[in-house]
């Protein structure tokens, strides 16, 4: 039996999710955190004393490193697309935080970058590994819901004022949007994985419980889907105190609501013996969210969403959240900012 690869990781960028990453990184057996750099010197020093690693001074150092394999980035937004086209050029692969960019141009130059190379880019929407999506997805593989009618998701969060104060959070420069861009864009990328392309689009945005916040904190958005299903986007960091994400589907023969990692309803009309176990199995939610504090987000499935990132290297296969898997979510915030401003 062949021994098994360890893969060498960097992290560029030493914000709050890094320390994510990080955790996600030291926990998995094939996996080894060499070395981390960030803008800021003491959030890069306390890290890297924390998990065991090396502090970088300069982001060169980590991309020139020959021992590293992969390489995590964790900037702000607007600042993922110089790293990762550095990376595949140094023939590094690499796992980038979401939204994989606020620009589709540079998403564009990002997957060709790596095309190039022949490196892999992946990218991190780790709810799509929590254990509830697979009886979902599975369901509407099977044609459960029948005619499928209507799909809505629902991100009501809470930020304090601090959250955008005197922050790179809430710009378009580095954030690319607000609430859509940065909180809802995961609900966004499973509404994308579970009911394909949108074909029109109605958005309204807005700010109304921040003060000098440049972009919205507050978004709703009408879809009808190239299926003919009709949906909803309704996302937002000015929701008090914070209430957990939800997702609904229903169609001419069922209806499933997911709530962050549970099932309030879940019920078809061709009932199976598998159906009441389902149920039972995720009646409960145990996720901690991150509803009105974003360090309160569990790592488990950021871990789940890497470590399937390194067997599609590992086994020479695609992986699910490629380039062009990510930029689908992007490229509809994009789409409901153009039909907001266009009001």
């Amino acid at each position: 039996m062949s021994q098994q690869k360890i893969y060498n990781f960097g992290i560029i960028g030493a914000g709050l999710i890094a320390e994510t990453h990080a955790k996600a990184i030291t926990d998995l057996p094939n996996a080894n955190l060499v070395s981390i750099y960030g803008r800021n010197p003491e959030k890069c020093q306390k890290l890297a004393q924390t998990y065991f690693c090396k502090p970088c001074n300069s982001q060169a150092n980590i991309l020139e490193d020959d021992t590293i394999d992969i390489i995590a980035v964790t900037t702000p937004s607007g600042l993922h697309v110089e790293p990762v086209i550095e990376a595949a050029k140094q023939g590094k692969h690499v796992i980038c935080e979401k939204p994989l960019e606020i620009n589709l141009q540079r998403i564009d130059e990002m997957i060709a970058a790596h095309e190039k190379s022949g490196t892999y880019l992946g990218c991190i929407f780790q709810n799509r590994f929590t254990d509830a999506m697979k009886p979902l997805k599975e369901a509407i593989q099977q044609g459960r819901f029948g005619t499928i009618t209507f799909a809505a998701v629902y991100v009501p969060w809470w930020r304090e004022q601090d959250y955008y104060t005197n922050s790179w959070h809430g710009t378009w420069d580095l954030d690319g949007g607000g609430a859509l861009m940065n909180q809802s864009i995961h609900m966004i990328d499973m509404l994308c994985d579970l009911m394909g392309p949108v074909e029109s689009i109605k958005g309204f945005c807005e700010t109304l419980g921040h003060d000098d916040m440049e972009t919205e904190d507050t978004a709703v958005a009408a879809l009808k889907f190239k299926n003919n299903a009709l949906g909803l986007i309704h996302g937002s960091t000015a929701s008090y105190p914070g209430q957990y994400k939800r997702f609904e589907i229903t169609g001419t023969h069922g209806t499933v609501i997911y709530f962050e990692d549970s099932f309030t309803l879940w019920q078809f009309a061709d009932e199976k013996p598998q159906d009441q176990t389902i149920r039972e199995q995720f009646k409960e939610h145990t996720a901690k969210g991150g509803v009105a504090d974003p360090g309160n987000i569990e790592y488990k499935n950021h871990l789940k969403n890497i470590a399937a990132f390194i067997d599609a290297i590992d086994q020479g296969k695609k992986f699910d959240l490629d380039g062009a898997e990510g930029k689908k979510a992007v490229e509809l915030v994009l789409a409901i900012y153009a039909s907001s401003q266009s009001s």
